[in-house]
């Protein structure tokens, strides 16, 4: 398996992603869209945006995520919230984990340069749910 660079997935993605909340035993889509840009040579801004439906109602969402090399020339990335906070390493195909007591977070990230998948899951005293997200190029 090839590993997948942020750099390798710059530009516009169409967005569909499942939620399922077991714990409420509902389950909703996200419709949108991502885009990857360059920031430096070393950092690349992860926005999302889209209208999610939900248990019965829609609404706006939206986050904007930082994704930055770990050292100058290096391989390895490290996926950051907007606010500078670590949120997982960048590990293409094997499962990635954020601490986030009480709950446990595993997450993986998958694909190609074509098609790629993120999937999160969330458990704990406070979180039952799983996130599938499929990003595709735009058509047309």
């Amino acid at each position: 398996m090839i590993a997948v660079l942020p750099t390798d997935l710059l530009g516009a993605w169409d967005l569909h992603r499942t939620v399922h909340d077991h714990r409420a035993g509902a389950w909703g889509v996200v419709t949108g869209a991502t885009t990857l840009a360059a920031v430096t040579a070393d950092e690349v801004r992860w926005d999302e945006s889209g209208v999610m439906t939900f248990d019965g109602r829609t609404t706006p969402v939206s986050r904007t995520l930082l994704v930055r090399r770990s050292s100058a020339g290096s391989d390895g990335w490290t996926v950051h919230f907007a606010d500078g906070r670590v949120f997982h390493d960048w590990v293409w195909g094997t499962s990635v984990a954020h601490a986030c007591a009480p709950d446990d977070y595993t997450g993986a990230l998958d694909g190609d340069q074509h098609r790629w998948t993120v999937r999160w899951e969330a458990l704990g005293p406070a979180k039952d749910y799983r996130l599938d997200s499929v990003l595709t190029r735009p058509r047309g």
